[in-house]
Order: structure tokens, then sequence, then C-alpha cells
């Protein structure tokens, strides 16, 4: 199969789940604003989400997806079936008792979240009682993320990357309807949570039943394919669990700084969210199981190239979208979210975090990337040792960034840290001989330099300033941000076209034939 071709499928769906997640953000900032409600909804929604990161799509995840593909590959569909059920069964049973305890310690929860937040009063008690119906999102995204694992593997992307977009029109529809019956108001962004959720986990079970995956109740944990998953789990949850800690001090921090300073941090990171899951995210969706099959079969040639092609991509893509955010900070957060009580300082102080975040782009894609590399392999512990070495240097960048430039500290310290760890990741994949880059990286990234230049001349002579986009209505700013970014895009890629870049340079085909025997 065509690796661009699923490429293009996984960033489509993301791009359709990201479109709808600005829709879903603009009407939170029109509805909500960014003040002590709105803090209290990010504050609960974070908890389950860092979760969500560190046990769904973050350890477990990256534990279970090669040793799944393996499976697939050596043993043929029976035993892979099993290992489904069993690990699934195990997971769900976990995820119970974590949900159960979530609920019943939301109060102290926002204590560990936030504890600034005792200083106004009501919002530990309205962040607590929203911590209560978010919750159980944990459960059910997670097993969503089992779900999207295996069906990945089979080399079916577009039902997982779609998925998230039923949460986005949940909360929607949630901020639209519901809203008018909660009090206060903002407790429906959290019913569309738990809403969202349940769509999620329904979504999956005629794509698993289609291809005999639809895991049945089987407690085993003693079984040796779970155990396998476990041990590596083990470090996983190490690696994954020093970024969320970094998130949740980073919270703390923010909510120290004063009121909507964790709303603007949110916002920023929304739109920052949108290129590194378009590009990150994607890539590595599409890179996991490759990695894992090609390491299977004992390819490594194979599997040094595969990192090459997805590293190519991430500098060609990332290069102008980080080149994009910081230019047009401004344009896109007054047209994303600067209606009802959004105002022209959540704006300019949503710039702030959103400049901080775009300096280290690049950095978050190549993790996105470079860690597949040692997952693939089953190799946990030289990530983990990276991350946590990325964290520390991290937290103490924010701590001294935080007294100069307040919030946008937080964001440009997170970036910082990025870009460490992806320079740590390759410089351990290069000493360890799994990645050997292909000739021609001199010229490439010299003549991606000239194409970006061209890209930021082009944004930089049609921006403007921040008080033509302030005061514009929502058609002027529309109509123009549109037409800045086609012919900032149109620039850049008829660069790359003139330089001598083609689409079939970055066309790679992969086998996905079962191997012999399985």
């Amino acid at each position: 199969m065509s690796l661009l071709r699923a490429l293009s499928t996984v960033s489509g769906m993301t791009l359709l789940s990201r479109v709808t997640g600005l829709v879903r953000e603009s009407l939170k900032a029109t509805a909500f604003g960014a003040g002590v409600q709105m803090d209290a909804f990010e504050a609960a929604f974070r908890l389950p989400n860092i979760l969500r990161r560190l046990f769904a799509e973050g350890a477990f995840s990256q534990a279970f997806v090669p040793i799944f593909a393996e499976y697939r590959r050596q043993r043929g569909e029976t035993e892979t079936r099993d290992l489904m059920s069993r690990v699934g069964t195990l997971l769900a049973f976990v995820l119970l008792l974590v949900t159960a305890i979530g609920v019943l310690a939301a109060p102290w929860l926002v204590y560990a979240l936030a504890a600034g937040f005792a200083r106004t009063p009501g919002k530990v008690e309205l962040t607590a009682q929203m911590i209560r119906i978010v919750f159980p999102y944990l459960l059910f995204v997670s097993l969503v993320s089992l779900a999207g694992g295996v069906l990945n593997v089979f080399r079916q992307f577009a039902i997982p990357a779609f998925t998230p977009v039923l949460l986005n029109l949940s909360i929607i529809g949630a901020a639209l309807f519901l809203a008018p019956y909660c009090e206060p108001p903002v407790v429906a962004l959290a019913w569309g949570v738990f809403i969202g959720g349940v769509a999620q986990l329904a979504l999956q079970v005629r794509p698993l039943l289609r291809i005999g995956m639809l895991p049945v109740p089987r407690f085993d944990w003693r079984d040796p394919g779970v155990r396998r998953v476990l041990l590596a789990m083990g470090p996983a949850v190490l690696g994954v669990s020093a970024a969320q800690i970094s998130a949740l001090i980073n919270t703390q921090l923010a909510a120290s700084l004063g009121d909507g300073r964790i709303s603007w941090i949110t916002y920023a990171d929304r739109l920052m969210e949108f290129p590194t899951a378009l590009l990150g995210v994607a890539l590595g969706t599409v890179l996991l199981p490759a990695l894992a099959r090609h390491h299977a079969d004992s390819n490594p040639g194979d599997y040094s190239a595969l990192l090459d092609w997805g590293l190519r991509l991430a500098f060609l893509l990332a290069l102008p979208a980080a080149a994009a955010l910081w230019l047009l900070a401004v344009p896109l957060v007054a047209t994303l979210y600067q209606y009802g009580h959004f105002t022209t300082n959540d704006v300019m102080q949503t710039r702030e975090a959103l400049l901080g975040y775009s300096v280290g782009l690049l950095g978050l894609v190549l993790v996105k990337i470079l860690a597949p590399g040692f997952y693939a392999r089953q190799m946990m512990k030289t990530p983990v040792k990276i991350a946590m070495v990325t964290v520390l240097v991290a937290q103490t960048l924010a701590l001294l960034l935080m007294t100069r430039i307040g919030h946008a500290g937080l964001t440009l310290a997170t970036s910082l840290g990025a870009c460490l760890n992806a320079a740590l990741l390759f410089r351990s994949l290069r000493r360890r001989g799994i990645y050997q880059p292909r000739p021609g990286w001199t010229q490439f990234l010299a003549r991606l330099v000239v194409a970006v230049g061209a890209l930021c001349g082009v944004l930089f002579a049609l921006a403007g300033t921040p008080a033509d986009w302030l005061a514009a209505s929502l058609g002027q700013r529309v109509a123009r941000l549109a037409a800045i970014c086609a012919a900032g895009a149109a620039a850049y890629f008829a660069a790359l076209w003139l330089l001598g870049f083609r689409l079939r340079d970055f066309n790679r085909r992969e086998d996905d034939r079962p191997a012999p025997g399985g």
C-alpha cells in the first residue's frame, strides 16, 4: 500500500477533526470567554485528558501496537484475537477502578490540578462538579484507543482518525442545546465530553467486528502476550508521565499567575494542536505499525529508510506551518475566537502564548516520528530517560521564563523542551545505528529554507497590523485570512516545484501481505 495515501487519509480525517475542534473552541470562546468558569472546565477536562494521553494514546499504544503487529505478522488470527481480548479486558477493569477513584476524589483533585482556584469563591466546587462528569471519558476513550491501535495495524486508518470528530460535535451540541438547562451553563460542556466518549466507543464496534477483532471478556493477566504488554508499559508510563506531569505543573503555574491564564494557554494549545496532529500524530500513526512490521521481519534497511521518509516529510510540512503560526498569530486568534465574551485583551494574551508554542512546532512533530523508532523495536528505556531529562530542563525554564514574560514563558519552555527531546532522540537513534540518513539532506534543507523564505515574505507583506484584524468584521477576517493562507501556500509550493521537489519523490509503498505461515 502507499504510505503517502495512508498519510493523506489520516491527515484528511484529522483535518476534519481539527476544523470541528476549532469550531468547538470558537463557540466556547463566544459563549463563555476566558474567565473563571472556562478555567474550571479546562482544568476539569485536563486531568482525564492527561490520563488518556498517559494510559491510552501514550504508554499503552506504544507498548501494545508493536506487540500486536508482531502477533498478526507471525502468529495468525486466532492468537492475535485472543491477545486483543485479554488486553482489552484487563484495560477495562483497571480503567473502571481509576474512574471510580477519580469521581470520588474530585474535590482533592482540584487542588492537585490548580490550587490557585481556592482564591476565587466557588471555583473549586464548580471544577469538582465537572470532574465527576468528565472523568468517565477516560474509560471510554482509552478503549477507543485500543480499538484504534488494532485498526491501524490492519491498515484501516479512517475510523480511528475520524473518531475525535464525534467528541467535537458532542461538545458543540451540548453548548448550543444543553447549556440553557444547566446551572451554570458551562456544565453542559462537561456533559458534552461524557456523551462524546460514549459515541466514540460505539463507532468502533462495527469495524472491529468486520475484521474479526471484536474482543470478548477474557481475564488472564498471566498470558505471555499480556505480560509482555505490561512489561513494556512500565517504562513507557514513566516516559509519557514525565510529559503529563510537566503539563500538570504548567497548569499549577498558570493558575498561580491569575484568572484567564489557563484559558489563554488552552486556546493557543488548540491552535498548536492543529498542525501537530495533522503532521506529527498522522505521521506517527502511519509509521508505528510499518516500523514494527520491518522490525518483526528483521529488515533494518527499510526500517531506517522509513524513518528518513518521515523526517523529510516533517521538515517539509512543519517548518512552513511554524512560520505561518508566528506571522499570522493575531489573524488566526482574532478570526477564530474574538466574539462574544472573548475580548481584545484575550486575543493579545492568547497570541503571546501561541508565539511561544510556535517556536517548538518542528520539535513536537519530530518527536512523534523519532520516538516510534524506539517503540517499534520495543525499546522503551531510552525515550523514557530522554523524556525525564527534557521535563527537568523544560520546568526549570518555565520557572525562569514565567517571571519575565508571564504565561508565554510556560509555552516557550514547552517548545524548547520539545526541541531538546527531538535532538536527543535523533542523536540516540544515530549512535545505535538504527537510523542512517539517506544522501541529499544538505541540499534538501537548503532548498527548503529558500521556499520557507518565500512563504514568510508573502505572509509578512499581506498580514497587516493587529489593529486591522481587531477592527474587522467576521466576514472580512475570514475572507482575508483565507486569501493570505492561499497566497502563502501557493508561494511555498511554487518555490518547492521550481527548486525541483516533486510529489512522486515522497511516495513510498509498503508491503502489507501477511507473513508466510502467519
